[in-house]
C-alpha cells in the first residue's frame, strides 16, 4: 500500500474515533483535542511507511519521544506528556476493540498467565465477574512473590508471602487475600499443577457470625442526606433518585448500578432487581422514589443506546461498570449533609439504616428479612443488636443499680 493510501487509511479511523467519541456525549472542544494527537501519531506512521496495524509497544513508545518535524502544526517538545500520550493510548485502546490492531501489552489489562484460572472459576464455579477481577488482582500481586512456576511452591513459600503482605493490610483484606490463593492453588491443582495438599497451607482467617454492630444513621440524617442533592441539576436529579431507592428500598448498590428500564413496571409500581442470588425479585416502588426516577429518566438522563437506568452525568455517558460510583454517590452526600457521624460511608450504610429504623418502628425481623431478601433469617439476626425496644424488654436489672 502506498504511503498516501497508508494515511488516507490512518485518518479514516481518526474520523471515526471522533464520531465515537461524539456518540458518547464528549463536548467538540475535547473532541478536537484528541483528533489533534490522533492526526499526529497518524502523520509520524506515514513519515516512517508504518500503516496503523504495526502498532506496538515499542512504536508507541518511539512515538512518545521522537524530536517531530512532522508537517503540520504538532507538539514539538521532546516528549509528549502524560495527557498528550493518554489521548494515544485511548485511541489505540478503540483500534483493538475495532480489531484494527492487536493491544500492545502496555494497554493490555491484566496478566495474561492467570486468564485459564480466570475461565476456570467462570466455567467450573460459577463466579461472577467482579469476584473474578477481585481474585486476579490478588493474584498477580502475590505471583511477583510466588513466582511463576508452581511445581517450586510449597508450604514454606506460602507461609513466607502471606507474612510479608500481613502488616499493612487489614483483617478483611488478609480474608480476600487468602481466600483467592486458595482458590488459585485449587485451580492449580485441578489441573495437576501443584500439589493439592497446598491448599491446606493457606490458613482460616476467623471470623465469627454477628460478631460486629450493623453500622448506621438515624432517619432524620437519612433525609438530610436525600435533601443535599440539587433537584435543579443533572447530576442532582440522577443522586436523588439513587439515594430514594438505596434508603426506601434498602437496595444494595449493585441492585442499583444494574438496574435496567425494563425492569420498571410504571402501571404496577414495581421494580425489578436481582439482587446477589441472582434470583429476579418484584418490590413496591415508593411513591418518593418513583417520582425521582421519573423526573431523572425524563429531564436528565442521557440519550444512550444502553438500557440501564443510571447513566454518567458527564461524558464519556456510559452506565456504571460497577457499584463503586454508587458508593461514592453516598459518600459526597453524606459530606455535603454534614453528616458525620457515620463509620461506614458508602451504599450499604442507608441499606443497615432502612433495616436499623424499620425495626425500631416496631417491625418484626422476619419483615426486615424480606425487605432485604435475605436468604437466611440468621442473616439478619444481627440486626436484633440495635433493636431498642426489644433490647430494653428482656434486658435484666443491675444490681445495686437501675438497669442499663
Amino acid at each position: 500500500m502506498s504511503d498516501q493510501l497508508l494515511l488516507s487509511a490512518a485518518l479514516r479511523h481518526v474520523d471515526d474515533f471522533a464520531q465515537s467519541l461524539r456518540a458518547q456525549g464528549y463536548a467538540e472542544g475535547t473532541i478536537k483535542h484528541y483528533g489533534h494527537g490522533c492526526r499526529h501519531l497518524a502523520v509520524w506512521l506515514d513519515q516512517h511507511g508504518v500503516g496503523l496495524a504495526a502498532i506496538d509497544e515499542d512504536m508507541i513508545e518511539r512515538f512518545a519521544v521522537h524530536s517531530c518535524h512532522c508537517p503540520g502544526k504538532f507538539v514539538q517538545n521532546a516528549r509528549r506528556n502524560s495527557q498528550y500520550m493518554a489521548t494515544i493510548h485511548r485511541f489505540v485502546r478503540y483500534l483493538a476493540a475495532a480489531h484494527v490492531v492487536v493491544e500492545p501489552a502496555r494497554v493490555r489489562q491484566g496478566d495474561d498467565r492467570l486468564a485459564p484460572f480466570g475461565e476456570w472459576l467462570r466455567r467450573h464455579r460459577g463466579t461472577g465477574e467482579r469476584t473474578i477481577l477481585r481474585h486476579l488482582h490478588a493474584v498477580t500481586k502475590l505471583l511477583l512473590q510466588l513466582g511463576s512456576d508452581p511445581a517450586r511452591y510449597d508450604a514454606a513459600l506460602i507461609h513466607r508471602v502471606l507474612l510479608q503482605n500481613l502488616d499493612s493490610t487489614s483483617r478483611v483484606s488478609v480474608q480476600q487475600m487468602c481466600g483467592s490463593l486458595r482458590m488459585y492453588l485449587r485451580f492449580l491443582a485441578a489441573t495437576g499443577a501443584c500439589s493439592p495438599a497446598l491448599v491446606g497451607a493457606i490458613p482460616r482467617i476467623p471470623r465469627w457470625r454477628l460478631a460486629t454492630l450493623p453500622r448506621y444513621i438515624l432517619n432524620d440524617d437519612v433525609e438530610r442526606v436525600i435533601a443535599s442533592c440539587d433537584p435543579f441539576t443533572t447530576r442532582g436529579l440522577r443522586d436523588r433518585a439513587i439515594l430514594l431507592l438505596l434508603a426506601r428500598l434498602a437496595l444494595r448498590g449493585g441492585d442499583v448500578a444494574n438496574l435496567h428500564l425494563e425492569d420498571i413496571d410504571w402501571d404496577k409500581a414495581l421494580i425489578r432487581v436481582a439482587g446477589k442470588t441472582r434470583h429476579a425479585v418484584a418490590l413496591p416502588l415508593p411513591q418518593d422514589a418513583g417520582d425521582a426516577l421519573l423526573a431523572y429518566i425524563e429531564r436528565a438522563r442521557p440519550m444512550v443506546a444502553s438500557t440501564k437506568v443510571f447513566i454518567r452525568a458527564i461524558a464519556p455517558f456510559v452506565p456504571f461498570a460497577s457499584s463503586s460510583p454508587i458508593a461514592i454517590i453516598v459518600r459526597d452526600a453524606l459530606n455535603r449533609a454534614g453528616v458525620d457521624n457515620a463509620n461506614l460511608r458508602g451504599a450499604y450504610l442507608l441499606r443497615h439504616s432502612a433495616a436499623t429504623n424499620m425495626l425500631r418502628t416496631g417491625a418484626t425481623l422476619d419483615a426486615v428479612g424480606a425487605v432485604l431478601r435475605h436468604r437466611s433469617p440468621q442473616t439478619t439476626a444481627i440486626y436484633a443488636k440495635v433493636d431498642t425496644v426489644m433490647l430494653g424488654q428482656v434486658v435484666q436489672p443491675w444490681i445495686g443499680g437501675a438497669s442499663c
